[in-house]
């Protein structure tokens, strides 16, 4: 699957769950399986990773990702400093229940639904668990930053920790990927659909009207659209319009009628209809949960 296409249902949103500049004496930390990603810097001193079975020596100013479901373990045979970050890179609703595993731990099928996605798992990425960047000191900068921001408590911090982040993700995918690969599997760019679609929510959009903006037949652009987004354009264009009844459900006191007019449904009926199929329960019932 493409990285950008996947992004729109799983957003690149990092979280930094653990994270220290860690100086610390000779130690051993026991093979374990990832369920997120691990970035380190060699501050000081060596590291010796064995990762899937290969063994990285690590020296001072190099980078390593490890990334989840990864299984490791760690050795360092001198006084050493390695600034680490145990971080989510997409989106989950249940981040907050995830964590670090201990040394030791292999078996985590039991928590096989909170393991982040794999970067190398998407088209045109292959990064390499010693990272290779061409500007080493604009890393190490930005990560150091990083962890001084998480480490701050308070809200302000935490949002510079997730802007540092973002910046940091961008700079290794640029660096351990060819830009031509990266590309939609199709030449015709589309990342103007959600925003246009949820600008239009309310009104009765036309297959032809949008097939012109990407010179494209109608049903040539039915079948891009579903390879870039994993769904029809009308099925798309609903899960948004639920999902601003859901804000709407939430967060006013408008009436089920006019939240059903604000989102596009024709009436209450096809509104409760096609909310129910999706979530379960009436648009009453959500709101009253």
């Amino acid at each position: 699957m493409n990285l950008f296409s996947f992004s729109y249902t799983h957003p690149i949103v990092p979280y930094i769950r653990e994270s220290d500049f860690a100086v610390r004496n000779a130690y051993y930390s026991p093979f374990r399986k990832l369920l997120d990603y691990l970035f380190i810097y060699i501050q000081k001193g060596e590291l010796t990773i064995v990762a899937d079975g290969t063994t990285y020596q690590l020296q001072e100013g190099q980078f390593c990702l490890l990334q989840p479901g990864t299984v490791h373990d760690l050795k360092a045979i001198s006084d050493n400093e390695t600034p680490f970050a145990h971080m989510d890179l997409f989106f989950h609703a249940d981040r907050d229940k995830s964590f670090p595993t201990k040394p030791g731990q292999i078996d985590v099928h039991a928590f096989q639904h909170l393991m982040q996605p794999r970067l190398n798992d998407f088209e045109g990425l292959s990064i390499p668990v010693l990272l290779e960047p061409r500007k080493p000191y604009l890393y190490r900068n930005l990560f150091m930053e990083m962890i001084g921001s998480w480490l701050e408590p308070n809200p302000l911090s935490k949002l510079k920790t997730q802007a540092i982040a973002t910046q940091l993700l961008h700079l290794i995918i640029q660096d351990h990927s060819n830009p031509a690969n990266l590309g939609s599997s199709h030449p015709h760019d589309l990342d103007w659909i959600p925003s246009y679609f949820s600008v239009h929510l309310a009104e009765t959009l036309c297959i032809q009207d949008l097939a012109k903006r990407t010179n494209l037949s109608p049903s040539r652009f039915r079948t891009v659209f579903r390879e870039r987004y994993g769904v029809p354009p009308h099925q798309f264009l609903i899960h948004l319009r639920l999902d601003h009844a859901k804000e709407l459900l939430s967060s006013t006191t408008y009436s089920i009628a006019k939240i059903a007019e604000y989102c596009g449904f024709s009436d209450v009926s096809h509104f409760t209809n096609r909310f129910r199929s999706r979530e379960g329960m009436t648009p009453g019932a959500f709101r009253g949960k």
